[in-house]
């Protein structure tokens, strides 16, 4: 993983960012896409010089009204916003850095069990799996995605051989993983640097060209494909909703995205296919 996680990331918001959507002219052709650095140095009211400098890593530690200037510039959404705060600080390091949540407090388990039958799982920061309930085991335990102890979202989709079948948006799935992995960690966590210099060498370029890549916020919500072997291919709608700071963790459901996976998960859980037999009319209709 990268350890210039702040300039990677403020270039890719600048290459995201088109002229036109800041009210600037096109200006002919352009070797990179997105906004030419000069014109970024400008909207923020900074020096070409200095951006540079924070691009590259040689300045690591910009004030909060320079962060604030880039991010009005770029038209940072929230979220953004906030992740640019958090890898400005990163590089100052973590004196003791705790390991990543091994377990889920009690009444996060009663809470996934009043969500069933939907699917849905508790996942920490580097992706292990430390709750489930049913109906994400029903969807999930087939296709291999709990094996493992603890299982792991992003070694699956790397490592094991059935992934791609599994996911026919395999590319895009392995973009999410590997950004949200980025995201959740600090430049030179011990925790994340010693899954990814495992997947480096058991994934090899699938995962270390990602991980050299400019970082990007993972989507927090969207449709995943996915192919299970007893119903064939589901369009699952996903929500990913943070647990209090202190848990490091993630809650992630999976809700039907038309009739048809509507019909098709209902058919997983035959001991509720009578309870749940009114879900074809509820499907989210998405895309």
């Amino acid at each position: 993983m990268s350890d210039n996680q702040l300039g990677g990331f403020l270039r890719a918001c600048r290459e995201a960012v088109t002229p036109a959507q800041v009210g600037l002219p096109e200006g002919g052709r352009r070797r990179t896409p997105g906004l030419r650095r000069s014109e970024l140095a400008t909207l923020a009211g900074l020096s070409v010089e200095y951006l540079a400098r924070l691009e590259q890593g040689r300045d690591r530690h910009p004030s909060p009204a320079v962060l604030g200037a880039l991010a009005d510039a770029l038209r940072m959404a929230p979220d953004e916003r906030v992740h640019l705060r958090v890898l400005s600080k990163s590089d100052d390091g973590e004196c003791c850095p705790r390991a990543p949540a091994d377990s889920v407090r009690p009444t996060v388990r009663m809470l996934l069990e009043r969500l069933e039958p939907t699917p849905a799982a508790v996942v920490n920061m580097l992706g292990d799996v430390l709750a489930r309930t049913d109906g994400y085991a029903h969807l999930a335990a087939p296709v291999g995605l709990l094996d493992g102890a603890p299982p792991n979202l992003v070694r699956y989709v790397f490592t094991d051989p059935r992934a791609k079948s599994v996911y026919p948006d395999w590319d895009r799935v392995a973009d999410e993983r590997v950004a949200a992995l980025r995201a959740a960690f600090p430049a030179g966590n011990p925790h994340l640097a010693r899954l990814a210099d495992e997947l480096t060498v058991t994934a090899g370029a699938p995962f270390s060209d990602r991980a050299k890549a400019p970082p990007r916020l993972p989507r927090r919500s969207g449709v995943e494909r996915f192919v299970h072997p007893g119903v064939g291919e589901l369009r699952l709608a996903y929500e990913t909703l943070d647990l209090p700071v202190g848990d490091d963790q993630v809650l992630v459901t999976y809700l039907p995205a038309d009739d048809a996976t509507s019909e098709a998960l209902a058919r997983l859980r035959p001991g509720t296919l009578r309870a749940v037999s009114g879900l074809g009319n509820t499907g989210l209709r998405i895309g």
